[in-house]
This record gives structure tokens, sequence and C-alpha cells, in this order.
């Protein structure tokens, strides 16, 4: 039976009265019924990444994690939790976030994990193959962080910062052509590993269009671009923690 959200459990027992539950009454078959309230849940969420997860020009809830937090608790009880935590700093590489989560030591006990990495070694101009190489070892710690269990990772792909002010001015082309091959790496390896993949790209790339996607520094997601990101990992979030 999946988790509940926002349900009450009927529990129906022929001629047989169940102690410790709430409430009990007869039905008018002569069968007694009792309500079971669920107990309340605490679900732990973690984050990995780097500017697009740690929410850079936008504020602590605006960020794509928060607001997936906050959207998953709308859709529970208010006696259901959800902690956050986020491992993600602008700049990071992916080597930057192997080494931030060696050193952090975070649990391996969390229901969910998303994994958003790898502008910044393209931005940096780091070898193609350090990405190959290293998205693969976040994939596997990111897995082992909730428990071995692949189906409770989300990755999530690469914005195209080509499509803001900042990126007109840096070679957008070569850019959009770059992060094209970063992700079509992520997707294709998630795809064989049977891994679930959220492809956001597309969002960010309508951002010289609809300014509005963009952050007041003229160069990260805003608000409403990460209200657009969740849109899109809302359903597979509530399916791994269904």
């Amino acid at each position: 039976m999946n988790r509940r959200l926002n349900s009450i459990a009927l529990t129906l027992t022929v001629g047989l009265t169940f102690f410790g539950c709430n409430s009990t009454a007869d039905s008018p078959t002569g069968d007694t019924v009792t309500e079971t309230t669920a107990a309340p849940e605490n679900f732990k969420l973690i984050a990995l990444g780097d500017s697009y997860t740690i929410g850079q020009s936008v504020c602590d809830d605006c960020r794509f994690p928060a607001q997936l937090k906050d959207s998953l608790q709308a859709r529970y009880t208010e006696l259901d939790t959800f902690n956050l935590e986020i491992i993600a700093q602008t700049g990071w590489t992916t080597t930057n976030l192997k080494n931030a989560i060696s050193s952090a030591e975070p649990p391996n006990d969390f229901d969910l994990a998303t994994l958003l990495i790898g502008v910044n070694n393209q931005y940096q101009n780091r070898p193609f193959e350090l990405y190959e190489t290293e998205f693969v070892e976040l994939i596997q710690t990111a897995i082992s962080l909730v428990g071995g269990d692949a189906s409770k990772l989300i990755v999530v792909s690469i914005p195209d910062y080509a499509y803001t002010p900042f990126g007109q001015g840096s070679n957008a082309l070569n850019i959009s052509s770059q992060l094209e091959l970063y992700n079509n790496y992520a997707q294709t390896y998630c795809t064989e590993n049977n891994l679930k993949y959220v492809y956001i790209t597309d969002i960010t790339q309508q951002g010289l269009t609809n300014t509005a996607l963009v952050a007041s520094d003229n160069l990260h997601p805003s608000t409403l671009a990460y209200t657009k990101f969740v849109e899109r990992i809302l359903p597979l979030a509530l399916e791994i923690l269904e």
C-alpha cells in the first residue's frame, strides 16, 4: 500500500475491536469500523550541486530544492515533516562537489536526492573526460546517500547560461554547444542505468525572450525559473516518496 497523501486509513474489522486505535464506531451491519490516523512521517531530502542548487541571486526559499520541499509539504499533512540539506556552492566543479561531500560526511538515510552539476567544468575549461569520470562517481555517491536505492535519485540537466545577458557576451553559441555535450552524456548515462533524469535546460533557453526567467545578476535562473524546474521534478519526487 502506498504512503498516503493527506489521507486517513480506514480499517474494517468483523466482530473484533482493535485496541490502541484512535476511535471506533459500529456500522449498520454490526461490524466495527476502526479509524486509524497514520503516524506522521519525517522525510529527509538532500540536494547536491553548484550555484544552480544553492540558488545564487535568489532568496533561500526561492531556490529549487527549497521550492521542491515546500511543494512536497503542501501535498502531505501538517504533521509530516520535510528536512532539507544542501551541499552546493557557487563556482563548484564536479571535483569541488566530490570533496565537499567527503568533508561533510552526510548520513546515508536520505529519502530523496537531487544532483545538478557540471556547468563550472565547462566554464572553467576543465577536460570533458574529467566530467565523464567524476559525474559517474558523484552518481554513485548520491545513491549511497539514499541507502543505495538508485530509484531515489533525481539527476537534473544543466541550465544553458548562453541565454542570459552575461552569456551573450561570452561566445553564446560555443556555450550552448558545450553544455549540450555535457547534458547528452548525463542523459545517456541515466537512461542506460535506469536513473531518473529531468531536463530543464529548455526552460533556461527562454531567458532572452522571457527575462523574468533570469535573476537580477543577469546570469542565474530566477525564482520563476526554479518554479518551472520544480514543476517537472515534483512528479518524480512524489513517486519516490509514495
